[in-house]
């Protein structure tokens, strides 16, 4: 065994704490510059695949703990087939591409009672919709949030508010944001359509959450068709000390990318994450599928909050005086010549050997043969 002197140990420890302290301000993700986002490469998770007795599928949101190397990453199975829950996993990928994925914890969603979330079978109007996840490096506690239910029939009524909770890792929870009145789901055509609370992102180095719904609120716009038809959502600023909302900002969607097969079938473009680059910047994921077409087309924008009205009292429909975010596109998933599925969920990741940041996209499979659990790869180019 070698032995080391004290002030040789000392100059280790020493040199390693400084290491340490350059490497985690290297990685640092506030006021981050992306002009070019260059495509490294992807990794496929089996389908179904087995982890601790539960289904990995539906992976709807990810994020990226730099203090422990560690990926948190959420499903958005409403405790179907089995109860709410998160999952965390070590990534290794080199500048060549992803070598491998090893999932090393799995966490249950608890409820305030500190029970797990029911399925719609055993409590309709309990069950989360669980779609993103962010952990927070200064409290060391998690963020996610679930859409909440709109469901009008003859036979039956289910309204459940979105949310967004915070929990401890072990899944305990700790406390909820305070709701917007605007964003509560109601019988009539006002407020959320189904789709609402769908991406959320920590900035302001943890003192701000923003929150995006995914299609306009029914008193702001139609959804988006495939012709330009002003279909504005909103992006909500939270103050995370308060939890309560300090200002809302409109961001207008692209058109649908193609037309659905038959052409009245299902078709859509929304927001399906958000990501702080600082600077009241965030990076928008739109995602646009149509019925007939099993890929999706997937743009990822810079969206601009800096001059943006804050839009908190005023509905958007037929309204031209509010400005919206300003949007530039980044990247078009189209271009890249591969398949693309339903991209959920996006973070920073760890440096590349050259020094560059990463970025990684996760694709939600919605338990579905013909869909894919996707990790793209991509280096941040400033």
């Amino acid at each position: 065994m070698h032995y080391y002197s004290l002030p040789t140990l000392l100059f280790i420890w020493f040199s390693l704490l400084s290491f340490s302290c350059t490497t985690i301000k290297k990685i640092s993700n506030e006021n981050t510059t992306i002009n070019k986002l260059n495509y490294i490469g992807a990794f496929e998770m089996p389908f179904n695949y087995n982890y601790n007795n539960t289904t990995i599928g539906g992976l709807s949101g990810i994020d990226y703990n730099k203090k422990n190397n560690l990926f948190y990453l959420i499903s958005d199975d409403r405790s179907e087939k089995n109860a709410a829950r998160f999952y965390t996993a070590k990534l290794f990928f080199t500048q060549k591409g992803i070598d491998s994925l090893i999932f090393t914890s799995v966490t249950n969603l608890l409820q305030p009672n500190g029970k797990t979330y029911p399925s719609s079978k055993e409590d309709r109007f309990k069950t989360p919709d669980p779609e993103s996840i962010r952990y927070n490096l200064k409290t060391g506690r998690l963020a996610w949030n679930s859409e909440g239910e709109r469901i009008l029939n003859q036979k039956d009524t289910v309204l459940i508010n979105p949310a967004v909770s915070i929990i401890k890792v072990n899944g305990k929870y700790k406390s909820s944001f305070i709701l917007p009145n605007n964003f509560k789901m109601q019988s009539t055509e006002n407020g959320p359509r189904r789709n609402n609370f769908e991406g959320i992102s920590f900035a302001d180095k943890f003192k701000t959450l923003y929150v995006n719904i995914e299609e306009p609120l029914y008193e702001d716009a139609p959804p988006a068709d495939l012709a330009d038809n002003n279909s504005f959502i909103r992006i909500i600023k939270f103050n995370t000390r308060k939890k309560k909302s300090i200002a809302q900002y409109a961001y207008k969607l692209d058109p649908v990318a193609f037309k659905a097969i038959p052409e009245n079938a299902f078709k859509i473009n929304g927001v399906s994450e958000i990501l702080s680059i600082g600077h009241n910047k965030l990076l928008v994921i739109e995602r646009s599928f149509s019925t007939g077409k099993i890929a999706c087309t997937i743009k990822i924008f810079i969206a601009d909050l800096n001059n943006a009205t804050d839009i908190s009292l005023i509905p958007l429909m037929n309204n031209l005086n509010f400005t919206a975010a300003k949007k530039t596109l980044l990247l078009n998933m189209d271009k890249l010549g591969i398949y693309i599925d339903n991209i959920e969920g996006v973070t920073f990741g760890p440096q590349l050997p050259n020094g560059h940041k990463t970025l990684l996209f996760i694709a939600d499979n919605n338990f579905n043969p013909l869909q894919k659990s996707q990790l793209l790869l991509f280096e941040v180019v400033n």
